[in-house]
């Protein structure tokens, strides 16, 4: 009788704990979701808000006397919707390329079989270390010809070494190979293979991989401002600079001429054009989430 009390005691306690545990990882979680939401919400706000409200602080977390103007400014640039457009197409087809040259390097360093894996996968990781530099790769890239073209924006950054490693794990842990022998057996090629059995088995890691490259086309500006002077090429994060470079110039020619009201303008004016860069992105992750979350357990669990 005693032992069993002791031990509805006991387990008693444990309950206690547990929910003590449970309501500080709520508490932890929810004040990492305050401190990530926050600024989204803010950068939202003060693009619709009253300059003069915005400079004085009064701008919390909802609009302070809502205003359009700044959204009008940056959509009476032709310029933007030229960007839009070029980013759409870089993003789409360099991420196109980026996941065939992935899964075609992935595959055959995940194969056990392949002698020549090893040798293969330093000289992959050795790149991850030591590069070429930027001079010789402009110069090689110049000597291809491919300077003011878009294939400037999609061949040199074709594939991304971590993202190699990645799948190639993926590959690794996830499909079994006694799944490989028995398409063997049943006179499957090494093609078929990849092509009917591992890649629909790998709907995450694909996902995790087209959100990462897609997230990285969509914000290069570098590869542009280095390879690119033709105006009608310009990714939409270029022509966004250029925007706020020249709101900033002008401030300082409104600060000399006394007009304060198109000072206060360019304000909202930087929030407007964050929230237009970062908007697609944002729409777009909320569903490959679950793939994301599941990408990120690869090699985690195995039982």
């Amino acid at each position: 009788m005693v032992n069993r009390n002791a031990l509805l005691k006991g387990s008693g306690v444990r309950l206690d704990t547990d929910s003590i545990f449970t309501g500080l990882m709520y508490f932890a979680l929810s004040c990492v979701l305050i401190l990530i939401l926050y600024p989204l919400i803010y950068v939202v706000s003060a693009s619709l808000s009253d300059p003069v409200a915005l400079v004085n602080g009064k701008v919390w977390l909802l609009p302070a006397g809502l205003n359009f103007k700044a959204y009008g400014h940056v959509f009476e640039n032709r310029d933007i919707w030229l960007g839009y457009r070029n980013t759409v197409f870089y993003t789409t087809c360099g991420t196109a390329i980026n996941l065939v040259l992935t899964i075609m390097a992935a595959y055959p360093l995940s194969r056990r079989d392949w002698r020549g894996r090893k040798f293969f996968m330093v000289a992959l990781v050795i790149t991850m270390f030591f590069s070429g530099g930027l001079i010789p790769t402009y110069l090689v890239v110049k000597r291809l010809g491919m300077v003011n073209r878009i294939w400037a924006m999609l061949i040199p950054n074709a594939i991304n070494t971590f993202n190699v490693i990645v799948m190639r794990s993926f590959f690794q842990t996830t499909i079994p190979d006694e799944l490989k022998d028995s398409a063997f057996i049943d006179g499957c090629s090494n093609t078929k293979i990849l092509l009917y059995i591992v890649l629909p088995l790998s709907g995450p890691i694909l996902a995790v991989t087209i959100l990462f490259y897609g997230v990285y086309h969509w914000n290069d500006f570098f590869t542009a401002l280095i390879y690119l002077s033709k105006r009608r090429l310009f990714p939409l994060q270029l022509i966004l600079r250029e925007i706020l470079i020249q709101s900033q110039t002008e401030d300082m020619v409104e600060l000399e001429a006394g007009h304060l009201e198109r000072i206060l303008e360019s304000e909202v004016l930087k929030y407007a054009v964050i929230l237009i860069s970062s908007l697609p992105m944002l729409i777009l992750y909320p569903f490959l989430q679950r793939f994301f979350v599941k990408g990120v357990m690869v090699g985690a669990i195995k039982g």
